[in-house]
Order: structure tokens, then sequence, then C-alpha cells
């Protein structure tokens, strides 16, 4: 469903003079970003989670992720959207994705580059032995590990597209077709809520720009309905709507950290937007919404980072090998994998992930295969986005969840791993699975660190 014009006319005056208030009585004293204390399900707070990922986890993991078997990652940007028929495509350059695309030129270095166009198109460039490493990738997966290896990843419109040279940050994508997407996420996929409930709008986003999207709700019911009902919920439930509520968090956050604040015939340049950040989790610009979806984001991150923590046996078995063809390199990148996976063990306060599915068995399992749906449900959402950098990004972000959800459910295969007389077990993952897993959560870790750099700049308001 897409809100009417004419709602969104008055919406958008309603929120502009929301803004002027708000902006007049000086955001920058107000400290609505520093959320802190305990989560809810969780006994973890947030202090912790700053010092443990700012000081210890994010540099070692940004560096794992720069290294080519994380870098590169396979994604097919042609399919069709599932769900309805998407004619509005992003036309802008900063919307555009170039996949590595092989040259026969011998003197090429063995990484890809990038060529800066007039129109800032993005053009990527591999030499042909970088080219055959990626194509050796999935076949050694095949005869390494055995994975199952999607059906996006083999089909011939799927290729790599080098993570680095297309960073995830503001597009100018925006517009009904764009909130359109979290829209659907939110009403079809968080569990139904009471119909007698549905009232008014919760607004999620304010302001267009979003990577993903523009201006989206998360549910059809007021602010305080719509948190009685989330409370009555069961934890998984909860839990759900947390970890999508803080997964649009984090994206707000990168969009607003790289945002395009400077564009003409000469440059681009890409620097921090403080009002659009607190147009997105400023309490007073956002009904107090903001400070909920930052404690989400921080939710989320728990979850990621227990996901990683328990999947460290399946990285330390002597047959799993980061392959990209360069022996000593994937040496090294394994044993600084398994530097940050042991890192992240050592959290003091994981989210105790058995505290999901722990009641009746068979209702257990039918919430368990209802969430399954769900967010794959999500992921073919996904091809729905316009902007296909905001595809690319979106679709390796929930494809990470995903995964970590997958880590999660699968604690008692993951434990086989460690015995030693199991022939085969049963807990795998492909490489796309890996690749999405660690730049996902890469992405939350950045989200955090950014909140800290958010703090400082407020700050100087005051």
């Amino acid at each position: 469903m897409i809100m009417s014009v004419g709602r969104l006319t008055v919406f958008a005056a309603l929120l502009a003079s929301i803004m002027q208030v708000a902006f007049s009585r000086g955001a920058g004293d107000r400290c609505f970003c520093q959320v802190t204390g305990n989560l809810d399900d969780c006994a973890c707070d947030v202090e912790t989670i700053d010092a443990f990922n700012n000081d210890q986890l994010f540099p070692k993991l940004q560096k794992l992720l720069e290294s080519d078997y994380f870098r590169f990652y396979k994604v097919n940007l042609d399919k069709p959207c599932p769900f309805w028929t998407d004619n509005n495509q992003c036309g802008m350059s900063s919307c555009a994705v170039q996949p590595c695309s092989p040259v026969r030129d011998p003197v090429m270095l063995p990484t890809c580059y990038a060529i800066s166009h007039p129109m800032d198109f993005l053009t990527v460039v591999c030499s042909e032995k970088t080219r055959e490493a990626l194509q050796n990738w999935n076949l050694h997966d095949d005869e390494a590990e055995r994975f199952c290896v999607i059906d996006d990843v083999e089909s011939p419109d799927a290729q790599y597209v080098d993570l680095l040279l297309n960073p995830e940050r503001f597009t100018g994508y925006k517009g009904p077709a764009a909130w359109q997407i979290w829209n659907s996420i939110y009403e079809e996929n968080c569990f139904k809520v009471n119909p007698l409930l549905n009232n008014t709008f919760v607004w999620h986003t304010v302001n267009p720009g979003c990577s993903l999207c523009v201006i989206s709700f998360l549910v059809s019911l007021s602010a305080p309905a719509f948190y009685r009902w989330l409370d009555g919920q069961c934890v998984e439930k909860r839990a759900f709507y947390r970890l999508i509520s803080g997964l649009h968090s984090s994206i707000n956050i990168h969009l607003s950290a790289r945002y395009l604040m400077d564009d003409n015939w000469f440059q681009k340049k890409w620097s921090h937007n403080v009002s659009e950040f607190q147009q997105r989790f400023d309490s007073e610009l956002t009904a107090g919404e903001g400070p909920k979806r930052l404690r989400n984001l921080y939710f989320l991150y728990l979850i990621e980072l227990r996901a990683l923590a328990k999947a460290l046996p399946f990285f330390q078995q002597s047959s799993f090998q980061l392959y990209t063809g360069q022996p000593r390199k994937d040496q090294a990148h394994k044993e600084l994998l398994l530097e940050v996976l042991r890192l992240a063990d050592t959290f003091p306060l994981h989210f105790n992930e058995n505290s999901l599915f722990a009641g009746d068995e068979k209702e257990a399992g039918k919430l368990k295969e209802d969430i399954r749906l769900s967010f794959k449900n999500i992921s073919r959402i996904m091809d729905c986005v316009g902007c296909f950098k905001c595809r690319l990004w979106g679709k390796l972000q929930t494809q990470g969840l995903g995964t970590a959800l997958k880590v999660l459910f699968s604690r008692r295969q993951i434990d086989d791993l460690t015995k030693p007389n199991v022939p085969r077990p049963a807990f795998q993952l492909n490489r796309q699975e890996i690749v999405s897993i660690f730049n996902a959560f890469g992405r939350i870790s950045t989200s955090i660190k950014e909140l800290k750099n958010f703090r400082s700049m407020l700050a100087d308001f005051r």
C-alpha cells in the first residue's frame, strides 16, 4: 500500500513544522543518541558494546573485510521483483554498480580497480588472473566442503562485485517506490498485528535519501499501542521485529555518515550529515522513536556477534580455507579471521540464544519455520529495490543476517563439529554465506562506531 499524494503533502507540512520548532530549541543540546543502560531481552548494556566494538573488534574486522576473499561478493542484480511490477529504477550515476569484467592486458595488476568517468559511473576491471581466481572459488567450495550453492550464484546473470569500490552510501534514491520497500518488509513480515489497533502511522524514517528506502511506516497503529502489542509477544517475535528495526537503523546511520554533501561537475564529496542523522534519531523529531531504533541496533549487534562466536568451531576446521589462489595471503587472512572470532567469543555479555524456541517443541518448531519463511520473503523483497547499489547492499545484509540466524538455530549441528567420531557434520556454510555474514556484521560494527562520531559532532553544537 502506498500513501496518497495528499496525505504525503499533509505529512510533509507537519514534519516541516515539527523540525522548525525542534531546531529552534537547539537539537545539539539534547543528548538523544546517548543511549545507555541495559537492553531489553538481554543481559548486556550499551556501554560494554561501545567499548568492545570501537576499541577492540572494529579495527581487526575492517582489516579482514579488505582482503580479497571478503571484498568480492557474487550477486544477481537483474532478478525481477517477484511481488509487483517495478519500472522505477534509479537512473542516477550514484545508484550504478559495475561488476568485475575481464580484460586481457597482461600488465594489469591482479586486483580490481576503478576509473572515474565524467558522469561518475564506476568502471571496474580485473586482470585475467583475478578473474580465474574468482571463478575457482565456487569450485573450491564444492570440492572441499560441499556447500549448498544457492541458485542465484549459479545463474549466468550473477557476477562478482568489489564491495570496496561500490561502498554503501547516500545515493539519492527516493520517492514512493523507495519507501514501499520497507513498508512491505514491516507490513508483510513482522507478524500481523491486531487490526483493531489500525489507526495511525508510526514512522521509522522522516526524510528522503535512505540507501534502501525513504519514508516507511513500521506498522499501522499508534506508537503506544504498538509497543503494548510488542511487549505482549513472545521473545522470538519481539526479537524478529527488533532485528528488522535494527537493520533499518544501521542503514540510516550509513547514509547519514556518507551523505552526498557536494555534487558538482568537478567532484562528488560524501561526509557526515548531522542534520540528516538528527531527523532520523532525535527523540523530539521522531515522536520518541529515535532512541528505540538505536537500542534495536545494539540488539542486532549482539545477535550477529553471538552468531560469529558460535560459528568458531566451523572456521577452526583444518579443512576450511579462505581460497583466493594466493596460499600465503589466504593463510594469513584465515589467522586474522580466527583472531576476530576468538575475540568475539570473549565478549563478556553475549545474547543467550537458548532463550529462543525453548518452549513446547512442536510450537517452537512452527514458530521457527514462520520466522524462516518471513526472512526468506524479506530477502526476495530486496529484488524490488530500484537502486542497484542499494539492492546490492540490501541483498548482502539480509543474507548476512539470515546466515546469523541459521548459525544460532543450528547449535546442535555446530556442537557436532567438535565431536571426534561424527563422519560428516550436518552444519555447512557456503562462500556466499561466509562473505555475507562477515560483511553484514561489518556494517553493524561500523554503525556503532559512527554513533561515537555523531555524538562528538553533536557535542560541538552545545
